[in-house]
């Protein structure tokens, strides 16, 4: 059986992309699907979740770990790299840390390198 691995991350239509220069959200979602598709023809079932705000992120990734069970959740770089999304990051990792206590936490350098993040983990 594959295993599951959800990618958590920001739309790329929510990026504040001053703080991210050269990166335009067609090359955020070029790069997103691009690190989806590879992990998928690596063998994993890979799905992006993506989230839309800071005061629904939480509710989002636990509405999907109660619908699915992960073997390792990622949460991008884009959440954790960013100061003013600090206290998001914190609650998207006790979501996980709660409502999937056995599910691997991962996390990328950026929106390239998702598949070295989850095999370590996988």
């Amino acid at each position: 059986m594959k295993k599951k691995i959800l990618l958590v991350g920001w739309h790329p239509s929510v990026v504040d992309y001053s703080k991210w220069p050269g990166l335009t959200p067609e090359k955020l979602e070029t790069a997103l699907r691009a690190d989806e598709t590879k992990l998928n023809e690596l063998g994993y079932d890979a799905s992006i979740g993506f989230i839309y705000e800071g005061d629904t992120a939480t509710a989002q990734l636990e509405a999907a770990l109660k619908e699915t069970s992960y073997d390792v959740v990622l949460i991008g770089a884009g959440v954790r790299k960013d100061d003013d999304h600090f206290l998001v990051f914190e609650r998207l990792v006790n979501v996980v840390h709660e409502h999937a206590p056995h599910t691997r936490i991962a996390f990328n350098t950026g929106p390239t390198d998702s598949d070295i993040a989850v095999q370590r983990w996988a």
